[in-house]
């Protein structure tokens, strides 16, 4: 069973309401109250039922239970926790899916006005450019056949660290502004908190070429492949740092890495012509997709990275760059620190995986209404973005059950 563009027709969601209700009931135990639950479920079904707008009002009047006062309640006002459903749907995902890679990502919320919490004028990859909007960041579950967000956390811009705003958005007062990369390690420390093991970590550029975050996973001990820019400064394998001379006053200085460093995609451009393999990595609609790679070990250099351990030499890493045909240079780069012994076939299934993600927004927004919420507050918007996860992980477990070759019978 797929979910249709707009969603499930009433029949589809008849088929599939008594599992339904089950994966609800599970989810949704942590809540205290036998009225929660049940708005629960009904909020699901709202989401999941076809429909071109998945705000409050519109799904109740295309339920024959539906009562949008209750709804508005039970999204905006009832206490229940968001962080324990997602653990729920996290521990239970984890199991549906066994992921292969975390994915770190976000997305745009477009809003037309100044009153919804973290609202601002910011860059958003949704809009593909900046607009009035807030911007959610989620960590998904994924394999090339599943995947599922099963942990968010609203961006607050700086501004709202002292935005009388905060008050009628009821935001938490111990909760203020962290980059985007905080928020990917501290939901990554819950769910590790919560019991999952953690496989490696994907994410673009916008995250890869944070060096705070690489150090960060690493400090945990996570893998990761990580998408960085051409300009990513980066050393070759055999550099050695150098000793200045000592002018026999004070502490002897350090050994330095001389400048200027080099960049990921120099050192991917200067390598030799055979170095450079075709690996295949899924099967596409029109057959393999395929292109030429390279994996080379190399030391990232900057001072973030001298400063964390300056009496040590840099770190090997893995560059993994991407030459497609007929292009005159390489074109995507990811840095890994994955062990030196892994398979280039395995650099580039773990690195072209964050696909699905992009696969899962569309219908995330599109069929189960992500960013079709219109409450302003903190609790709202989390607990709209957890439900809609839930309805998420509910289509994902359906697929798993009866992938789309057999769907029809």
């Amino acid at each position: 069973m797929m979910a249709a563009v707009a969603g499930l027709s009433a029949s589809e969601l008849a088929r599939v309401r008594g599992r339904l209700e089950a994966f609800a009931e599970e989810m949704f135990e942590p809540m205290a109250r036998k009225d929660q639950r049940r708005w629960g479920a009904v909020y699901l079904r709202g989401l999941m039922l076809e429909g071109k707008r998945k705000s409050i009002e519109p799904m109740a009047a295309r339920l024959q239970d539906g009562d949008d006062q209750c709804l508005q309640q039970f999204v905006n006002q009832s206490p229940w926790s968001a962080a324990l459903v997602r653990e729920r749907l996290a521990r239970r995902m984890s199991v549906e899916i066994a992921p292969e890679a975390w994915v770190i990502d976000d997305t745009g919320f477009p809003k037309f006005g100044d009153k919804s919490v973290g609202v601002a004028r910011q860059y958003s990859g949704a809009l593909g450019k900046v607009g009035n909007c807030q911007i959610g960041v989620s960590i998904s579950a994924v394999t090339p056949q599943a995947s599922c967000p099963i942990d968010w956390r609203l961006y607050l811009p700086g501004a709202w660290d002292d935005d009388p705003r905060r008050v009628s958005c009821r935001v938490p007062g111990d909760v203020g502004h962290l980059p985007k990369w905080k928020l990917a390690l501290e939901m990554i420390d819950e769910l590790v908190g919560w019991g999952i093991a953690a496989p490696p970590v994907l994410g673009d550029a916008a995250y890869g070429d944070i060096t705070e975050l690489r150090l960060g996973l690493e400090a945990r001990d996570i893998s990761y492949v990580l998408d960085v820019k051409a300009s990513t400064s980066a050393l070759a394998e055999d550099t050695e740092p150098q000793r200045p001379p000592y002018r026999g006053r004070g502490r002897p200085p350090a050994p330095r890495y001389r400048r200027p460093f080099s960049s990921v995609a120099a050192l991917a451009a200067a390598a030799d012509a055979d170095a450079w393999s075709d690996v295949a990595w899924r099967e596409g609609t029109r057959g393999p997709m395929r292109s030429r790679f390279l994996a080379l070990r190399i030391r990232p250099a900057n001072l973030k990275l001298r400063r964390a351990d300056p009496d040590d030499e840099l770190p090997v890493r893995w560059l993994l760059a991407e030459w497609p045909a007929g292009k005159d240079a390489p074109t995507d780069f990811w840095l890994s620190n994955l062990p030196a012994d892994t398979p280039i076939e395995d650099l580039v299934a773990l690195a072209k995986l964050r696909w699905r993600v992009e696969q899962d927004y569309r219908e995330l927004k599109d069929a189960l209404g992500l960013d079709h919420f219109e409450g302003r507050s903190w609790p709202g918007w989390h607990h709209h973005v957890t439900l809609v996860s839930v309805a998420h992980g509910f289509l994902t477990t359906e697929r798993l059950r009866c992938p789309p070759a057999r769907a029809a019978a």
